[in-house]
Formats: C-alpha cells, structure tokens, sequence
C-alpha cells in the first residue's frame, strides 16, 4: 500500500466480506482493532469517528 503514513487506521474486509478496522501505531504495529465487523463500509467509518472523538475520555482504574 503506497502513499500509507502511521499512526493511521486501515480499513479491511473479513472472510464474509464485512468490515472492520485496524488502528496502527507511529512504528507501524498493530494496536487496537473493531471488536465488532460492521455490514456496511459507512458504519464502520462511524466506529472509526467515535473512537477518535474518544481521545479526551477519562481514565478509570476499576
């Protein structure tokens, strides 16, 4: 894939030809993925938005 900066997401199809994400660091490792795959390409867009809309959540130790 040209043209592919990190840290970035990367948006991919399952064996079932749905979708999901994988978010990659700056040295290129995989380090978060979709628990979910979304049927539509747009919902998982939407998954992508949230997550990163998410970046000023508290954390909470449990």
């Amino acid at each position: 894939m040209s043209g592919v900066t990190y840290p970035c997401y990367k948006l991919k199809q399952d064996t079932r030809g749905q979708w999901y994400w994988v978010y990659y660091a700056k040295n290129g490792e995989e380090i978060s993925k979709s628990s979910e795959s979304y049927v539509a390409k747009s919902d998982c867009e939407h998954g992508i938005a949230l997550n990163k809309a998410s970046t000023n959540a508290p954390v909470f130790l449990v």
